[in-house]
């Protein structure tokens, strides 16, 4: 009996290593490691009028968006999107001002992605995947002036940490800008840590869900300048009527945003805003997507 004793003991190890599976956080970008409170406090809301319209016409892409300016004035730009011989035209696109936009991407080989952005100047990209690891690298091919770097790790239990860089390729060179994060998410909470202005100051964001239909998020920045700024507390609220959000800046600003899917593939988002210390001062928004 002792011997079968020792026996189960010397494999209890191996059994609880079969059971046990931590979670491994899927990759994202570095930019994308506070993204939880921002799509609360910093999506959707808007003080334009917009029309967007997408059609598909045979394997290319047809987009038509329309914006009223402060005047009145209607400015539109039409772009597309498609594919050839294994090259992604991802946006194609004339707009008002007589400005071209090309951005184009490429998979020469699992986990790497090639991409091309070309407007006022010309950025050369590669995105990295592997496993839990998510890396960037961007080169200005236009005027050569820096490249910029950032690499975001998944690991267990709900933790993703990374990191950005950018080096300045002309005038006074060096390292212009880099700065760390850290996120975690478990259960109904999610936290971010990110630093700012060459980790002279750590940016911290919030998202607690309450329930399947709410959720609250927070943003404030902390420095030796100043401890505490509150940048903005709102929420989020899945109603019969469509997506509510809300929020409330440091500036005293009241915001707030309906999104309803109004018919099949026809989205409608409805936005306000107005200053608490002078409701004269209310501005709307509303943009339909079609």
């Amino acid at each position: 009996a002792g011997f079968v004793l020792i026996d189960r003991c010397h494999k209890l190890p191996k059994l609880l290593a079969c059971c046990y599976h931590p979670r491994i956080t899927m990759p994202i970008k570095y930019g994308d490691i506070a993204k939880a409170p921002k799509d609360i406090l910093s999506e959707d809301y808007t003080d334009k009028v917009t029309l967007k319209a997408k059609k598909n016409a045979g394997p290319v892409a047809v987009t038509l968006e329309t914006a009223r300016g402060s005047g009145g004035a209607l400015s539109s730009k039409v772009g597309t999107k498609f594919a050839y011989a294994g090259l992604s035209f991802d946006k194609v696109q004339l707009t008002a001002d007589g400005g071209q936009v090309l951005e184009t991407s490429l998979v020469p080989l699992e986990g790497v992605k090639l991409s091309f952005k070309g407007n006022k100047g010309a950025d050369l990209g590669i995105d990295y995947t592997k496993g839990n690891l998510y890396a960037t690298g961007v080169l200005d091919v236009k005027d050569m002036s820096k490249v910029s770097t950032s690499a975001c790790l998944g690991l267990a239990s709900g933790f993703t940490v990374g990191g950005d860089a950018t080096y300045a390729l002309s005038g006074k060179t060096g390292f212009s800008a880099y700065n760390v994060g850290a996120s975690y998410s478990q259960g109904k909470l999610f936290a971010s840590v990110t630093s700012a202005s060459q980790l002279s100051s750590v940016n911290i964001g919030c998202v607690y869900k309450v329930n399947a239909d709410l959720s609250l998020a927070s943003s404030t920045s902390h420095s030796s300048e100043k401890a505490c700024t509150v940048h903005a507390i709102g929420a989020a609220y899945k109603a019969p009527i469509g997506d509510v959000k809300a929020k409330i800046g440091a500036d005293g600003i009241l915001s707030a945003c309906l999104i309803k899917e109004v018919a099949p593939k026809v989205t409608v988002t409805a936005s306000g805003a107005v200053s608490t210390s002078d409701l004269s001062s209310f501005k709307y928004g509303l943009g339909i997507v079609i």
